[in-house]
């Protein structure tokens, strides 16, 4: 089936970059926002633009119903959710399929298994996808986490299974800490995810955070579009994203690559998705999770590839093979993506809000011969 004409479930630069893309096939677009966002540029590029609620993200951008009488409304093909509010969220995929409406993006059961830490692991294990040592189960019993963590040997990380972005997340250096930091990893992603369930894993030291590009087609071929290094982080957010890692070989580069296909395998994966690793100072790696959706930083991918990333998902959504062999794919250049943050200073330096006034970036560029 061909989309004729996209609603994209989203706001902003990823909104506007999904246009960009449905424009250059052909393809009309549809913007929904909120009140807040009437005169929003992501509104102005569309085709055509709907209300769908108050500003409040809980009224408007997060409520499916309202986003998908959108697409009803305006004889929209299909709908592409971008990245965060329902970009991840498995029913909402199912609620777009059942409306009869294609989903650009994963089967509503991949977004599902790999939405939960342990599930994703417990999938990957399958596949011989190296794991970091620690629980295959949630565990709420403060004894016998203590002696799990004994046996794994400290520093140990508590994380939240439905977890992300660093929430519900408590490193653990020996046992006279354990019970304060597993009380307040659980209230946190009780907090935050409505599910209090956590594993504890080896916390890897002086670890660099390398996820792989990752695309699968409905009729079952999986390849890969190389690795991010993701290293430099604030707060567990990705700070500088750059591909390729300066630390892989050759030969690393396509063990972590082959793990990364296998990841998408064990769960049927097709479209878009981003498997993470973590890289530790021997060159061990270890599968961290998969995001089910277009990450952020694809863009850098997109440089080194030549390929563009949101038109290869409409393709796929559409039911075209992945038009390349893994072989055929080739890493050109160095890229890199650097991000913004506001924070304030006076206040321990937490994020804040404010208005960007002006921007002068400082560019140097090195003559070499050679």
């Amino acid at each position: 089936m061909m989309i004729k004409k996209l609603l994209i479930a989203n706001r902003g630069e990823i909104a506007l970059r999904v246009m960009r893309s449905a424009r250059e096939l052909g393809i009309k677009t549809v913007a929904v926002y909120s009140e807040a966002d009437r005169q929003a540029l992501h509104v102005r590029f569309a085709d055509e633009a709907v209300c769908i609620g108050p500003p409040p993200s809980s009224e408007s951008y997060l409520r499916m119903e309202k986003i998908i009488e959108a697409a009803k409304e305006t004889n929209a093909d299909g709908i592409h959710p971008g990245y965060g509010f329902l970009s991840e969220n498995a029913a909402f995929a199912k609620a777009v399929i059942n409306a009869g409406l294609i989903f650009v993006g994963p089967p509503p059961k991949a977004i599902e298994i790999m939405g939960s830490k342990l599930a994703a692991k417990s999938a990957a294990s399958k596949f011989n996808v190296p794991l970091v040592p620690g629980t295959t189960e949630p565990i709420s019993d403060i004894s016998k986490a203590k002696k799990i963590s004994k046996e794994i040997g400290y520093p140990i990380l508590i994380k939240a299974s439905a977890g992300g972005g660093g929430k519900g997340m408590r490193v653990v250096n020996d046992e006279e800490e354990f019970t304060e930091q597993m009380q307040r990893a659980v209230s946190e992603a009780t907090s935050a995810f409505g599910d209090g369930s956590v594993f504890i894993e080896k916390y890897v030291t002086h670890p660099r955070h390398i996820e792989f590009q990752i695309f699968g087609d409905q009729q079952g071929n999986v390849v890969h579009l190389f690795e991010r290094d993701c290293s430099i982080q604030r707060r567990h957010q990705k700070v500088i994203e750059e591909a390729p890692s300066s630390v892989l070989t050759p030969e690393l580069r396509a063990k972590m690559g082959e793990a990364a296909v296998n990841v998408a395998r064990s769960c049927g994966y097709y479209n878009a998705g981003t498997v993470e690793f973590i890289l530790d100072e021997n060159k061990n790696f270890y599968f961290l999770e998969m995001n089910t959706r277009l990450q952020v930083e694809h863009p850098v991918t997109e440089q080194i590839t030549g390929i563009d990333l949101v038109k290869l998902q409409i393709k796929i959504a559409e039911g075209e093979k992945i038009p390349f062999r893994q072989e055929e794919l080739k890493i050109h250049g160095h890229a890199v993506e650097v991000r913004v943050y506001a924070e304030d200073p006076a206040n321990n330096f937490l994020p804040d809000i404010g208005r960007i006034f002006r921007i002068h970036p400082h560019f140097h560029r090195v003559s070499m011969n050679l």
